[in-house]
């Protein structure tokens, strides 16, 4: 990095979404005077998820990005200073450790707490750009109460589709899984949970043409690549279950990952590998993926960022 004259930050949050608004509540209350960035997608997925009814505190639910607001200002109510901006690189072996902006401005930081979040994979099809948070979604847990009674789609072939697709059918009339091969890529306990399920239908060696509706999923066309014949199934919601990507790639020359990008922390805490950088939500929850789950590891690293400082001062 440019050795340049750069701002120091006591506590910097990279990254917003329930884990980092809830690390920069923390961190604000105990006066770690905590800076926050964004990120590309201020507020995290959270704010093209429409109706939020699982979330502690609301009742009777909550856009997505009303209770991002929310959080937000809370998160400035006790002091946060959240800015626009993109972490570009960082440099974790420097002491403190460094971190570059939009690709120009030069920070450091005695703690970093990491809450950049993970992208869910998409099919690349303009009518589920279109769709999404109109029937389209990434999450079944989320989303799937809302179709009850009715009929969906899932499309995936791995475990985590599997799954959903299960979820799915305890809530759904009728469950179509949309599978590209002629086989899947779960485990085989899961698809036999598929397979022995009444509700669910699976497409074999097909793929997605089209979401229909124009203001809503009204239908899915598909295709079967081995005959060559399309046909439209009438659904109302439609799921996308092919992975999520953590928001990782500049972290990972420094920082413990696993194979799929994913973040490791020491077990029962925020701690990652390098002294004083600590991760939360998505970007190291491979399993749950969920905003309670996400704000509970923000608190996490909060605290785990105060004892670190507090060890230091001693």
């Amino acid at each position: 990095m440019a050795s340049t004259t750069a701002e120091h930050i006591h506590c910097l949050i990279i990254g917003s979404g329930p884990a980092g608004y809830t690390a920069a509540i923390y961190a604000a209350r105990a006066g770690l005077k905590p800076v926050m960035y964004q990120g590309l997608q201020p507020g995290g997925q959270l704010t093209i998820t429409n109706d939020v009814e699982n979330f502690p505190g609301y009742p009777d639910g909550v856009m997505g990005p009303e209770m991002m607001e929310d959080l937000k200002k809370q998160a400035e109510r006790f002091g946060t200073d959240i800015r626009y901006g993109i972490a570009t690189a960082v440099d974790f072996e420097a002491h403190p450790r460094r971190i570059t902006i939009d690709e120009k401005l030069e920070l450091t930081a005695d703690t970093v707490i990491i809450a950049t979040g993970a992208s869910a994979k998409w099919l690349g099809l303009p009518s589920e750009q279109r769709l999404n948070g109109s029937g389209v979604s990434a999450c079944a847990v989320c989303d799937g109460f809302f179709y009850r009674g009715k009929e969906v789609a899932i499309v995936g072939a791995g475990d985590t589709a599997a799954e959903e697709a299960t979820y799915l059918a305890n809530l759904c009339s009728k469950v179509y899984m949309i599978v590209r091969k002629g086989e899947m890529k779960a485990s085989k306990i899961m698809q036999k949970r598929v397979l022995d399920n009444p509700k669910i239908e699976v497409l074999w060696n097909t793929v997605t043409d089209e979401i229909l509706g124009e203001h809503a999923v009204e239908a899915v066309r598909v295709k079967n690549v081995v005959e060559g014949t399309t046909r439209e199934i009438p659904i109302h919601g439609f799921f996308v279950a092919i992975g999520h990507e953590p928001n990782s790639k500049i972290f990972q020359p420094y920082l413990h990952h696993d194979e799929q990008g994913y973040l490791k922390t020491l077990p029962g805490t925020s701690k990652t590998n390098i002294d004083g950088v600590f991760a939360c939500g998505d970007v190291q929850d491979f399993t749950y993926r969920q905003a309670v789950t996400a704000a509970g590891t923000g608190c996490m690293a909060a605290l785990d960022a105060e004892r670190y400082l507090a060890a230091l001062g001693d």
